[in-house]
């Protein structure tokens, strides 16, 4: 899977890949276990649970909305498959919308701490970061910004330690980062509107 540049750009390639690819990884991973009998059983009961969680998935996906999130933590909560991540994550951002941010902290943890995916635990502790500084919770939203380890989203791990900064009125250390982020992306222009912000709040 290609090194994709956005949080979201990486979400959807995994989502896309699960779709594609998740019946035949069941199937490559039992094309070890040996023993034709055993082989067979456990084929058989892997390929049935991948499509119940993926047909779970699925439904449970087209039913999300603000107000009806039951179906989907359940989901989350009695399925190990990749689809509960993706579906966490999909609950942590209908929280955030909601102003439920202790919520959507859970959430993102959870992804966090269970995915086995690199790309999707940066994406979920880039996130966690975002809601711990809403939070007021900068020792913490620091600290996941630390399990951030993929080279893709090093820009927006220095803009989010920006962020933080300036929310504990650090302006100094908030304009360091800044910088420092677009040093690895010198288009983006909403990290450049911080730092003219930033340079009203210092100066005003």
């Amino acid at each position: 899977m290609e090194q994709l540049a956005t949080e979201e750009q990486q979400v959807e390639a995994i989502k896309r890949f699960w779709r594609e690819n998740g019946l035949a990884i069941a199937v490559g991973v039992v094309l070890g276990v040996g023993g034709l009998y055993g082989w067979r059983y456990y084929n058989d009961t892997q390929i049935a649970e991948k499509e119940a969680a993926s047909k779970s998935y699925e439904l449970v996906t087209t039913t999300l909305t603000a107000d009806n999130t039951e179906k989907a933590q359940a989901f989350v909560e009695n399925n190990d498959s990749g689809y509960s991540i993706l579906t966490a994550l999909q609950l942590a951002k209908l929280s955030v919308e909601k102003g439920e941010l202790e919520k959507a902290a859970g959430h993102l943890k959870f992804v966090a701490d269970n995915a086995s995916d690199a790309a999707i635990k940066s994406v979920a502790n880039l996130r966690l970061a975002r809601v711990q500084n809403a939070l007021s919770q900068f020792d913490e939203a620091m600290a996941s910004l630390t399990l951030v380890t993929q080279d893709a989203f090093a820009a927006q791990v220095d803009e989010i330690k920006g962020d933080i900064y300036v929310n504990q009125e650090q302006f100094d250390d908030a304009k360091k980062a800044y910088n420092d982020s677009l040093k690895i992306n010198a288009n983006n222009q909403l990290v450049k509107m911080k730092l003219d912000n930033l340079a009203v709040a210092i100066n005003g």
